[in-house]
């Protein structure tokens, strides 16, 4: 599985998805938007937001800090 997390480090649902991806023991990138200029770019050109967190899944958007879509796609991703 490829997660990369997009992220600030004062933003509450970011914490909450990190600690939730955390406790469910998966691996994942933590990309600092307000460090890094180009994950920033990144962010922005796939999902079109501004806001974080933003989620990328094997290539699926999460966009928010959604419980149920992420518990849904690591299941599929535990079952492939």
């Amino acid at each position: 599985m490829e997660i990369k997390v997009y992220s600030t480090p004062t933003c509450p649902y970011c914490k909450m998805a990190k600690t939730y991806l955390d406790e469910q023991g998966v691996k994942y990138q933590d990309l600092d938007v307000t460090q890094d200029a180009a994950s920033r770019d990144e962010m922005i050109q796939k999902s079109g937001q501004i806001g974080v967190p933003v989620i990328t899944f094997n290539g699926e958007l999460v966009i928010g800090f959604n419980k149920e879509r992420l518990e849904d796609l690591l299941k599929a991703g535990n079952s492939a």
